[in-house]
């Protein structure tokens, strides 16, 4: 008997490594995919209510470049002005325009607004609450694709995750709430068989990759322009475009003086 304790162990040891790695993997997965929508809902943000903004800094840059070359003719001034023509963003088409903004019935409210000058609804603030991050958090665990012990049951749960993804994406409380409700009045999902000590190998390696992979992942969005900002004010990015708002509209200000000046 003690032979055959001796020789288990180690698969069991095995098998205890392998599940300590995925729960791990299912930790960081979940962390990704968290900051993933956080810096979503950042850039839409930041471009609705910024992007104005740039596209009429880009505007006052390029007439005042083509003031200064019309007054100066210099070559090279117009060489820049041309470059800061180039920078502006053209006029969107009419379909571009009410992309968006348009069903069944007619223009949104939004749009309506605009249009008849009267003040617009500010974006919606997509950030996920702190019950909907619990709730995402708890059925990510639960009903992880890494968990399934055959293809058919990793097919089901791969169809409900992105279903999770999505309502966690919108901030959607409610939906988690009653996907939570599915998932535990759903099939059990079967329990892992035993597995030689050549397919837990094979499993840590598969793992050890899918991490390096997330990790690539993690620090590309991290890195990027979006990430970067949203890395300077974690707990309250409103109040980061709130600071840059105020910066871009001095420099509005700044720009509108010095072309009235050129236009004297």
């Amino acid at each position: 008997m003690a032979a055959d304790g001796g020789a288990t162990r180690p698969e069991e040891r095995l098998e205890r490594a392998v599940r300590a790695a995925e729960q791990a993997l299912i930790e960081y997965e979940i962390a990704v995919e968290t900051f993933r929508v956080e810096v979503e809902n950042f850039s839409r943000l930041h471009h609705q209510k910024l992007g104005p903004m740039y596209t009429r800094l880009d505007e006052l840059d390029a007439r005042i470049a083509e003031v200064t070359a019309d007054r100066t003719g210099d070559p090279e001034d117009r060489r820049k002005a041309d470059e800061a023509r180039a920078r502006v963003m053209p006029m969107p088409g009419v379909e571009e325009l009410f992309n968006g903004w348009m069903d069944g019935d007619g223009l949104f409210p939004e749009a309506v607004a605009m249009l008849t000058d009267q003040p617009v609804r500010p974006p919606q603030r997509v950030r996920p609450s702190d019950e909907a991050r619990k709730l995402y958090r708890e059925l990510a665990r639960r009903a992880h694709p890494d968990l399934a012990p055959d293809e058919g049951e990793r097919q089901r749960r791969e169809e409900f995750i992105t279903r999770v993804n999505a309502a966690y994406a919108r901030g959607d409380e409610a939906a988690l709430r009653e996907l939570s409700e599915e998932w535990a009045a759903g099939p059990a999902p079967a329990e892992r068989g035993p597995s030689h000590s050549e397919e837990l190998y094979a499993r840590l390696e598969w793992l050890s990759q899918r991490k390096e992979l997330l990790t690539l992942v993690a620090k590309e969005m991290e890195e990027s322009a979006i990430g970067s900002m949203l890395r300077l004010a974690p707990d309250d990015p409103d109040r980061l475009l709130e600071e840059i708002a105020e910066q871009l509209l001095a420099q509005v200000a700044a720009r509108e003086e010095e072309l009235a000046a050129l236009l004297g």
